[in-house]
């Protein structure tokens, strides 16, 4: 016996298993480090090196640690409003959290050297290169305490840890 149409239960959705799903680009693979040194050195303009330059400048500015990135943030803040006492306090916050961010030391040896103390500065841009030996802004604030110390033939000599092919842009 068949029942009338609005007795009858009304068609149902296909399930989502069902029902065929748009395909979806995976999202691209993030750079490595290493990847992006190596296109670093293959550059073929400046344009292109300064480019490839920030990508690196924007990983190094990742702790891995949302906290140590806000402290940094702040301690970048204090910086512009040249209250570097603040600053230092922030950074040295950072660095008990990430004590192996080598852009917290590298940002803690600018405030430094900010203060005119040229041998915390120093202290701090060598414990940078010895956690990161390509972090260019630290090889270049490396150079300019030489330059500012009259130490003329260490701020030219050559670098070791990074070749001359990364560093030929940032000069």
């Amino acid at each position: 016996m068949a029942l009338p149409l609005e007795a009858q239960e009304p068609a149902r959705p296909k399930s989502q298993k069902e029902q065929p799903q748009p395909a979806t680009p995976s999202p691209p693979r993030a750079s490595s480090l290493d990847e992006l040194f190596e296109r670093l050195g293959k550059a073929q303009s400046e344009q292109e090196a300064k480019g490839i330059a920030s990508l690196i400048e924007r990983r190094f500015s990742r702790s891995g640690s949302d906290t140590a990135d806000l402290l940094l943030s702040r301690a970048a803040e204090a910086y512009a409003k040249k209250d570097f006492p603040l600053a230092i306090e922030l950074i040295d916050r950072v660095l008990t959290i990430q004590p192996n961010w080598a852009e917290a030391w590298y940002k803690r040896a600018t405030v430094f050297y900010q203060l005119d103390d040229p041998v915390g500065a120093m202290a701090d841009l060598h414990r940078a290169l010895k956690i990161e030996p390509r972090h260019f802004n630290a090889w270049t604030g490396l150079g300019h305490v030489f330059m500012a110390s009259d130490d003329k033939g260490r701020a030219l000599k050559p670098i070791g840890g990074c070749s001359r092919s990364i560093l030929r842009w940032r000069m």
